[in-house]
């Protein structure tokens, strides 16, 4: 029943699998609803043409390009990028002579700002003679903007010492300071770090950057943002119009990024957790694991973020970018269990397509359901199994306690060679009922032909006995006639077999007037030693070829009783060991106290007895031994038993090194 028990787990598991459908089907839903909405925010957008035109003369949009991300306040210039706020991995780098230059660009206001950590192992100052004009022999950084119609401008930022520097702007031939820029040059452990505050009206959207090392007076160079350094790119950032426009888009929970036709992103409005909704709760240790075993795995939710870098390059957004509508992916954080809709749609302006957009929603709302769902199951399948268990355990011992009470009566049925046949749940209706019912019929049945067999005895000796008595009577009277010698032997053998059969009657009526005798006597208590030695010491006048030897551990060990009886099976014990020794043989009485009962024991030597007849040596009609059948019927042996068992003892038979055991156990009183 426990294990049956085991079988409510299957409802645990059911509705595990229907949650997860049920999520799954939820999820689709959402993806189709966001798929719909962003188709409509695409269709919109495609008036915008000219806010996701860009001047790139690069070739290539992922090297060609510097990144301008939005800051939230406007960053200090000391030549340190900590206020910058900027998301982990943002910082671009470009491989340097001396390792990694680090560098990053922020829009804020009206301003750019640019940032160049270099790692430099002998940095080269401007000399104080030629900095303000050419510089041409020093570290610095280096940016080129170009304008729509191809004019080139430099702004060299080169330093004669750590600290606040001036920027020198060299326009066609000429070169003059230009004091609109705020720059700032800070020496670091590996190099050193730059910081400088462009106002955006001094460069154009072509704009290239470059890290120039001199390694000595003599040379120098040059690190390029640009593809082999000779071509600056498109200054990508936020479009003012397109993030107005998003802006307006978003509601509560949802999150629209729009990129340009190569994925750099233009504008990004709006969060995909709900601002004060339940289901931004962290959940609980446990039913995060549960639904981490339980719901369908996905992406990692970090992963809906948007790029660090400003360029949009997941596989759906690819997919967006390349013209295909609908692309769709989904994200589950692992340690929150929040997961993340995302959906991307191209944005076409006639039949070209100038970018994409990316919308995204959290799946709070399915989280906050599927929780509550979840708790609910939880809890009604914990009532239920406990119920289940129960009742199928309350039912398993209920109906165990009923058949070892059946089995029990069934074992003590035949106590004291009386049937028992009133049997527990005899009157129930069930199979239980029905087996106890079957029991009674066979134990009936069964009591019928022992009550049968146990009067057989008596019948046979009232019956045969009259018969018999005028057969012996007949033989005698025919001893007398004049017959012949033939005659006289059929004569002598026919009165032989008449007193074996009235030696077998004699020993039936012997022990069923035992059974009767045990049932009427009037007990006694008396010394059991006592009684036994005056016994054997008759024995050795009865038998004098064999010897009887008496040994008694306690002086005094006193039976309740009949003496008579315990004498008769005595003498049934001493005729069955006289019957298997020879003259010379010593059979050994003996009587000792044990754990409260008195021991008589009855050992001669001789054969041993076969295993499988000392549990039947002491029924009724068994004997192991040959001869004469009148005398060896048996039944000595069983009226041992039956007088044993009537002092409520028991009797045994076991082997022993040189012939056999004959013990008695009866309990013993006080003396």
């Amino acid at each position: 029943m426990l294990l049956v028990s085991l079988l409510t787990l299957i409802l645990p598991w059911a509705g595990c699998q229907f949650i997860r459908e049920t999520e799954s089907a939820l999820r689709e839903v959402q993806e189709e609803m966001l798929g719909g909405y962003a188709k409509a925010i695409s269709d919109s957008l495609s008036q915008f043409h000219a806010e996701f035109l860009s001047d790139d003369r690069s070739g290539d949009p992922t090297t060609g390009r510097l990144y301008a991300h939005p800051l939230q306040r406007a960053p200090l210039v000391d030549g340190y990028i900590d206020e910058w706020s900027l998301p982990t991995g943002a910082v671009a780098t470009l491989r340097g002579t001396d390792g990694p230059i680090r560098y990053a660009m922020g829009s804020y206001g009206q301003y750019w700002y640019l940032f160049v950590d270099v790692r430099d192992a002998n940095i080269v100052y401007a000399r104080q003679a030629d900095a303000g004009i050419s510089g041409k022999f020093a570290d610095g950084v280096i940016l080129t903007s170009v304008d729509r119609a191809g004019e080139s401008t430099e702004f060299r930022f080169q330093a004669e010492a750590p600290g606040k520097i001036n920027a020198i702007r060299r326009l066609r031939d000429q070169s003059f300071e230009e004091t609109r820029i705020l720059a700032h040059w800070q020496d670091t452990v590996t190099g050193y770090s730059f910081e400088a505050r462009i106002p955006k009206g001094l460069v154009a959207q072509s704009l290239g950057l470059a890290v120039v090392n001199t390694n000595d007076a003599g040379s120098a160079g040059v690190v390029s943002a640009n593809f082999k350094g000779t071509m600056p790119g498109s200054l990508v950032a936020f479009s003012p119009v397109l993030q107005s426009v998003a802006t307006g888009y978003v509601q509560d929970g949802l999150r629209l990024i729009i990129t340009d036709k190569d994925g750099w992103r233009l504008a990004q409005a709006g969060s995909v957790l709900v601002s004060g909704g339940d289901a931004n709760r962290q959940q609980s240790g446990w039913l995060r694991i549960i639904y981490n075993l339980l719901l369908e795995p996905g992406a990692d939710a970090a992963l809906a973020e948007p790029a660090p870098g400003g360029r949009e390059q997941q596989s759906y957004i690819s997919e967006a970018l390349q013209g295909r509508t609908g692309s769709a992916r989904w994200f589950r954080s692992v340690d929150t269990g929040r997961a993340v809709v995302s959906v991307a749609q191209p944005i076409w302006s006639g039949n070209v397509q100038t970018g994409a957009i990316v919308l995204q929603q959290g799946t709070d709302a399915i989280l906050s359901l599927t929780n509550k769902v979840l708790t609910r199951l939880a809890v009604l399948t914990l009532i239920a199994m406990l119920v289940v268990a129960v009742v199928l355990i309350g039912y398993a011992s209920w109906l165990s306690l009923r058949i070892q009470r059946l089995s029990l009566a069934a074992e003590h049925a035949l106590d004291e060679n009386k049937l028992q046949l009133a049997l527990p749940s005899a009157l129930a209706g069930d199979e239980v009922g029905d087996l106890s019912r079957s029991f009674s019929s066979v134990l009936k049945q069964l009591g019928t032909y022992n009550e049968y067999l146990q009067t057989l005895a008596t019948r046979l000796s009232h019956e045969l006995r009259t018969p018999l008595t005028i057969v012996r009577v007949s033989l005698e009277n025919l001893e007398h006639e004049n017959l012949s010698a033939e005659a006289h032997e059929y004569a002598a053998r026919a009165k032989e077999g008449a007193d074996r059969l009235q030696k077998i009657l004699s020993a039936m009526s012997e022990a069923n007037r035992t059974e009767e005798l045990i049932e009427n006597v009037e007990p006694e208590t008396f010394d059991l030693s006592a009684v036994l030695r005056s016994t054997v010491s008759a024995y050795a006048d009865a038998w004098p070829e064999r010897e009887f030897r008496f040994s008694c551990a306690d002086d005094a060990t006193h039976i309740h009783g009949a003496p008579e009886l315990i004498i008769q099976m005595l003498d049934k014990l001493v005729d069955n060991a006289v019957d298997f020794t020879a003259a010379g043989d010593t059979i050994t009485v003996a009587v000792r106290a044990e754990s409260g009962n008195a021991i008589i024991s009855v050992s001669n030597p001789g054969p041993a007895l076969p295993e499988e007849m000392q549990a039947r040596l002491f029924d009724s009609m068994v004997s192991v031994r040959s001869g004469d059948p009148g005398k060896h019927l048996g039944l000595g042996l069983y009226i041992a038993r039956v007088i044993a068992e009537g002092h409520g003892g028991s009797i045994e038979a076991t082997n022993t090194d040189d012939g056999v055991t004959l013990q008695i156990r009866i309990p013993a009183v006080g003396s």
